[in-house]
């Protein structure tokens, strides 16, 4: 063998041993977790140990990693161990999301434990976009009436029984849509369910899936992981996709707000909406319960159909009060609830505000005097009100829908 040869050999010789020891020096130490849930061994903390814990329900001792993102539980190497994750930084995202946040004892339980998070989301308008599919497919023709008939993709209801007599949806295609609006409507308007990727910009900053509200996003930056699930969803994260401008049906086209608000009670609703004082105060978690927001299991043609949380449900009407329940059960729903946002110190024998479907208000609580107090699921910020029942308010008795409520009671601006 040549010298040449001898030297070449010798430097690829040095710069194999120069690149295990990089890559050595490279590889954190291994650190072991063996979540409860799995009882399999996990290295993802040896690089993720400064990640915040994801939620109080959520315990990294508990669960782990690998059990919601997927990923080589084993592996050292970034590039590998992120090979095999589930939705990238999201696995919240909808198609991945049976396989992450799935199974009896999460989020695709039965629906009496409240455990069926996964089919009540993916059947909610929200994921669907069936009422707004329906509305303009019914405006120029396409179908006959405003009974959905598609969604975004299409989707089954895998209940026995459905109070909606609606079974399923088909998945909206547009190019199958003779109507230009139609299609101009599919192009420009279909940035809103839960499934879409977000229009650019901070306004509009979220993730997807489950993550698109209970992931509040500080800032449009979301290509850095963002290590959060939370219950306290405050109303800004809503306005990620309500209340930041119009879809106008003369040009199909989605146009933002031209005001600037600059404090909560511009920021709260658009300058042609008309509310009352405790509906900016609030936030939108704090009226709208979670069968509302998430949907109830059953799919639906409007949000009309799933919306009933009126001024009645907290302050009852001139005849009667709000509806209550004493909560005598230790494992009532209403201290789940009240455990994943502690705002409030709930205790067996507190009664509690509930919804004509009977959904406990857990962050309400009747006081001695009959008047209520209300704890900010967002903020934590405590209010006191009375029910309507013996004040001078002179409502009729069969006008009992919020829009009556604000004919006296809107605020100003």
């Amino acid at each position: 063998m040549s010298t040449r040869s001898l030297l070449t050999a010798a430097a690829l010789l040095l710069a194999s041993l120069f690149g295990v020891i990089w890559y050595e020096y490279r590889r954190p130490e291994p650190v072991a977790l063996s979540p409860t849930l799995t009882g399999e061994e996990e290295y993802c903390v040896a690089c993720h140990a400064d990640l915040p814990e994801i939620s109080a329900a959520h315990p990294v001792e508990t669960f782990g990693c690998v059990i919601c993102h997927g990923g080589e539980r084993l592996a050292l190497d970034a590039d590998l161990a992120h090979s095999t994750m589930r939705g990238d930084r999201n696995p919240s995202d909808f198609s991945v999301v049976q396989a992450s946040c799935g199974g009896s004892e999460c989020h695709s339980g039965s629906p009496e434990e409240g455990r069926d998070h996964i089919h009540r989301v993916l059947t909610s308008v929200q994921t669907t976009y069936a009422g707004a599919i329906a509305q303009i497919r019914f405006t120029y023709g396409a179908q006959p009436d405003l009974t959905a008939r598609m969604g975004v993709s299409a989707v089954q209801d895998d209940m026995i029984t459905t109070t909606t007599g609606l079974p399923s949806l088909e998945a909206f295609v547009p190019d199958a849509e003779s109507s230009p609006s139609v299609v101009a409507f599919a192009e420009n308007c279909l940035n809103c369910h839960l499934s879409a990727e977000p229009l650019p910009g901070e306004p509009y900053a979220r993730l997807t899936g489950c993550a698109a509200c209970h992931t509040p996003a500080a800032s449009a930056d979301l290509d850095r992981p963002i290590h959060r699930l939370t219950t306290a969803i405050p109303y800004t994260q809503c306005n990620t996709c309500h209340n930041r401008g119009n879809y106008d049906l003369r040009d199909m086209r989605f146009h933002p707000r031209e005001d600037q608000p600059g404090n909560r009670l511009q920021d709260y609703y658009q300058p042609i909406a008309q509310f009352v004082r405790c509906e900016w105060t609030l936030d939108c978690i704090d009226c709208h319960t979670r069968r509302e927001a998430m949907g109830d299991g059953d799919l639906h043609s409007s949000k009309q159909e799933i919306q009933y949380v009126q001024c009645r449900t907290c302050h009852g009407t001139l005849e009667e009060l709000p509806l209550t329940k004493t909560i005598t059960d230790p494992e009532d729903l209403a201290f789940r609830m009240a455990f994943l946002n502690p705002v409030i110190d709930l205790q067996v024998g507190d009664t509690v505000i509930v919804t004509e479907q009977g959904e406990p208000l857990w962050n309400t609580r009747r006081l001695p005097d009959g008047t209520f107090e209300l704890f900010g699921k967002a903020t934590g910020q405590r209010l006191t009100f009375r029910p309507v029942k013996g004040t001078a308010c002179q409502q009729k008795i069969d006008e009992q829908e919020s829009r009556y409520c604000h004919a006296c009671h809107a605020v100003e601006r």
